[in-house]
């Protein structure tokens, strides 16, 4: 990673204040009403744009229409073969509807009411500060941000300008979840110990090329950079597999693992970043062109009980299809309590067993995030919201926060990295499973070492390292103009 100064952070400061100027001018746009000079929500349907809908996108297309009094009035996607296949979709329909390449040209549309942000990692927090600042109301995926940095930025931006921002966290929007938390939070199987996330989801190798790719023309690839930097295609696919490599994805922990970090710090009531992280693991079981770590252990330093996060990107044993399973779930939430513990094994459900695992209690049940989003466009109160933006920037930087724990490691054999936690039960304990899955999969810890994370202590308030440069860099990026996150949004 290229050294980033504070001059240079200041300076790119400047840089994005120069930008706006040749955007088009909707920075001073901070009023409920829409650009437009219409009372969002006050009567109508809500007129909604989505942005990205190869992949996630298209349940952004699917769950809004089924919101009563919404209306798709314009799509935007850089990949030309995409956004005419959409709008095709629409015309067939005889659905009238815009298509922009280019979402400073979607957000200079004063029809739009609402941006639906589901583009790749890098774009998340650009796209959305500028679409709030364009007067628009966003629903945005997760994680809400590729640093932690940004995400602050757009909380900034949704407060100053008094914009409705969901983060895609549909979790939130699960009554069982709700319910569940809250029962254990009375205290009805005792005080919480540990607050486990699993994301244990099969990554197959993503290949290895010997060269740069070709990009497919269709593909506007200068807008797909955006605020990332304009290198070769090191990879035989564009998209989906920038979820692997740094520059645009932040691996498996801030894709899917970003769901059950939230519930996990849901379960223990926080409302800040933890004050200690380490992670240890790698990319194990294969060489390709990805580099972010396909198994990893996490421990985020939380008072009285920790966080703890696994990813398993392997199967259960080599040549299985089957993944492993803790407590009955592969993705999903464990909070251990005194008494027992409750389990979530997806966002529809919650199970709570007692000491000997018999199921005392059980909620079901979820409702449409896209719904509350838009109830609360109307009402106007983020207090409506069951994922506001600022629950979305924690979750997401305690993703980050982990992966640049694992960033600044060394690869460390085996014994010296059961040495360096030894003290640490929860990772020996994760670290002890690890390796019985990693041998299952024929993967040899000798041949092929662990990384052992660093050890970084942070100030939740100022979300800063302390006493760490080397990490606190991590904590932003140098942005490519004219795609640069404001620091005064």
């Amino acid at each position: 990673m290229n050294k980033f100064t504070r001059r240079q952070f200041l300076k790119s400061s400047l840089i994005s204040a120069a930008t706006l100027n040749v955007l088009p001018a909707f920075a001073a746009e901070n009023q409920a009403a829409s650009p437009g000079g219409r009372v969002v929500g006050a009567n109508g349907d809500i007129r909604y744009a989505v942005v990205g809908f190869n992949d996630r996108g298209r349940a952004h297309l699917s769950g809004m229409a089924e919101v009563e009094g919404t209306r798709l009035v314009a799509l935007c996607d850089v990949d030309s073969k995409v956004l005419k296949r959409e709008m095709q979709k629409c015309d067939d329909k005889g659905q009238k509807v815009e298509g922009y390449s280019d979402i400073r040209k979607l957000l200079e549309n004063k029809d739009i009411d609402v941006v639906t942000f589901a583009t790749p990692n890098h774009w998340h927090a650009l796209g959305a500060i500028w679409a709030i600042q364009a007067g628009k109301d966003v629903y945005l995926e997760k994680p809400v941000c590729h640093n932690v940095w940004e995400g602050r930025k757009i909380v900034e931006a949704a407060r100053k300008y008094g914009k409705i921002v969901q983060t895609g966290t549909q979790s939130r929007s699960s009554h069982a979840i709700a319910e569940g938390i809250a029962w254990v939070h009375e205290g009805n199987i005792g005080k919480i110990l540990r607050a486990r996330g699993l994301c244990y989801k099969r990554r197959a190798s993503i290949g290895k090329v010997d060269g740069p790719q070709p990009i497919p023309p269709e593909i506007d690839y200068d807008l797909w950079c955006g605020p990332a930097p304009k290198e070769p295609l090191m990879r035989k696919k564009l998209h989906y597999d920038w979820h692997w490599v740094w520059p645009t994805g932040n691996g498996d922990l801030g894709n899917q693992g970003i769901h059950e970090m939230d519930v996990a710090r849901w379960c223990l009531g926080v409302k800040e970043l933890s004050s200690r992280v380490l992670s240890v693991g790698g990319r194990l079981g294969y060489e390709d062109d990805g580099n972010t770590p396909n198994t990893l252990i996490v421990y985020h330093d939380y008072k009285p009980a920790p966080l703890v996060y696994e990813v398993r990107g392997l199967p259960a044993a080599d040549g299985s299809g089957e993944m492993d399973k803790l407590h009955g779930a592969s993705i999903g939430i464990i909070a251990e309590c005194e008494g027992g513990m409750m389990v979530i094994p997806d966002y529809k459900s919650a199970r709570v067993l007692d000491k000997d695992g018999k199921e005392i209690k059980k909620f079901q049940g979820a409702s449409s995030h896209f719904a509350n989003f838009v109830k609360a466009v109307r009402s106007r109160k983020t207090s409506d919201l069951h994922a506001d933006i600022l629950e979305g920037h924690l979750s997401s930087s305690l993703c980050h926060t982990a992966n640049i724990s694992y960033r600044l490691g060394k690869n460390r054999s085996p014994e010296e990295i059961r040495n360096a936690i030894k003290d640490n039960k929860d990772l020996s304990e994760m670290l002890g499973r690890m390796e019985e899955h990693l041998a299952a999969n024929k993967v040899d810890l000798k041949k092929t070492p662990t990384k052992l994370g660093v050890t970084l202590t942070m100030d939740p308030k100022a979300e800063t390292f302390l006493n760490n440069s080397d990490a606190n860099q991590f904590l932003t990026r140098e942005y490519r103009k004219p795609f640069v996150v404001p620091e005064n949004v």
